[in-house]
């Protein structure tokens, strides 16, 4: 299991006459380089280093975890948007970014500054050394420093998304008071494990005796189940303490003694949203003693949600559509809504991906809609590079016929995309967040064809 993967790991602590680092990309920099893995699960060291932290952790506000497979990142957005609307002062906490690190912690709906971040950071590392010299992986040492940059903004609200599993992430060592699982599937099985059930287990870790515990996902494996009965939460499932029902123009929600009819379907694309957004208003009505909000601040919330890189349909001449879809069940979703998006004479797909990922299966999914692909190297270790996408794609089914090239970086494939395709095709970006984000370096792009714009293809 994944508590066994890595041993406990303990760091001689950094002499006191080493520097700390003096801006946000040195912090960075050095972070990397702290822990000898990049993932070691287990909530040990967070939580000896946040005992020594100011207050140690302790929040002055209610707090929302959200974990899940897919629709995490969709499900905080649809939160912070719908709680802002109502007044509230928001916290919010998610990962991966895209471009820059900032995007990580917003306040109030602002990305928090590089400034504040720095501060935070040497606090975690005075308590890394008071704790004994407890070395953090980049990760969960972030994770503490977002945490009191939260904790010092004195929000109304925080929303914080787990990054990996659930039951092991740092984001774990604050207690939710309400939590909210999205869908589980198969992703990170080598620290997760290999089934629905055991991962789904390692989600329900979120779980609280006693507070909410919403689940959106339709068909919960029973160990997400089992477990809230287990310790007492108090679980809304889909389906049985709420539901949804809708036609092409509106939806409504109805669940423990609410109502909510005539709701205009979120701004975020994706038949997918729905459920997501379905466990948004479950968690809002079960924090309603804490946090009241109204039908109107639902309604402007959903109406004014945005979330860069999920099915992100940008209009020009190809159409681009960007999405971070890095695992087969999201790639799945995202073949269901680019199959509803109508026809296109050819679609060209910017891919590429992690090594540890199904990317076999990811590819099967998507081929048969795929005229043109461009594989992408991307800047980590991690990454599989484009010339073994290239020879993994020949042998996949569906994807036999399309053109395959390479390319070192996700921006000069999509130049690619753009020099080959015709004003009415589509574009496809996805496979990672380091796809998406690299094409977004600069902007989100704006295509034009080359015979049309008379340019050199693209307006950013």
């Amino acid at each position: 299991m994944a508590e066994t993967i890595t041993a406990f790991i303990q760091a001689s602590p950094m002499p006191d006459s080493t520097p700390l680092p003096r801006n946000l990309a040195d912090w960075l920099h050095h972070l990397e380089q702290l822990h000898p893995v990049a993932i070691d699960m287990g909530l040990d060291r967070v939580q000896r280093v946040a005992a020594c932290l100011p207050d140690q952790l302790r929040m002055p506000c209610p707090v929302i975890t959200v974990a899940g497979t897919n629709g995490k990142g969709s499900t905080c957005a649809m939160l912070e948007a719908i709680l802002s609307q109502s007044g509230y002062r928001t916290a919010l906490y998610t990962s991966p970014h895209l471009v820059d690190f900032e995007e990580r912690c917003r306040l109030n709906g602002d990305h928090v500054s590089a400034e504040d971040l720095c501060k935070a950071f040497s606090t975690v590392a005075a308590a890394c050394e008071a704790a004994g010299g407890v070395s953090l992986t980049y990760f969960e040492f972030t994770t503490l420093g977002i945490l009191r940059v939260m904790q010092l903004a004195k929000p109304d609200v925080m929303i914080l998304e787990v990054g990996l599993g659930g039951r092991l992430d740092a984001v774990n060592a604050v207690d939710a008071d309400c939590a909210i699982i999205t869908s589980v599937d198969l992703d990170h099985q080598a620290y997760l494990g290999d089934t629905r059930e055991a991962i789904g287990r390692e989600k329900a870790g979120i779980m609280r005796p006693g507070k909410p515990a919403i689940v959106s996902d339709p068909l919960p494996p029973t160990s997400v189940t089992d477990h809230a009965d287990a310790i007492g939460a108090d679980a809304w499932l889909l389906g049985r303490d709420f539901n949804v029902s809708g036609d092409k123009q509106q939806w409504g929600w109805a669940g423990r003694g609410r109502r909510y009819a005539g709701l205009a379907y979120p701004a975020l694309r994706g038949a997918n949203q729905l459920l997501n957004a379905a466990g948004v208003l479950a968690a809002l009505e079960a924090l309603r003693p804490q946090l009241p909000v109204t039908a109107q601040s639902i309604r402007a919330g959903l109406s004014l949600v945005s979330l860069p890189g999920r099915f992100q349909i940008v209009p020009g001449e190809p159409q681009l559509v960007l999405d971070v879809a890095h695992n087969p069940h999201a790639m799945a979703t995202l073949v269901a809504n680019l199959d509803a998006m109508g026809y296109f004479p050819a679609t060209h797909v910017v891919f590429g991906c992690m090594a540890d990922k199904d990317v076999a299966t990811m590819l099967q999914k998507l081929g048969p809609l795929v005229d043109h692909w461009y594989f992408t190297d991307l800047p980590l270790p991690r990454a599989l590079g484009a010339e073994a996408l290239v020879a993994l794609s020949t042998s996949v089914p569906g994807c036999e016929k399309a053109s395959k090239i390479s390319y070192s970086d996700p921006q000069k494939a999509l130049d690619a995309a753009v020099a080959q395709a015709a004003p009415t095709d589509r574009i496809v970006v996805c496979g990672s967040f380091f796809t998406v984000g690299g094409v977004l370096k600069h902007g989100v792009p704006r295509l034009n064809a080359k015979h049309l714009g008379g340019n050199d293809g693209q307006n950013t």
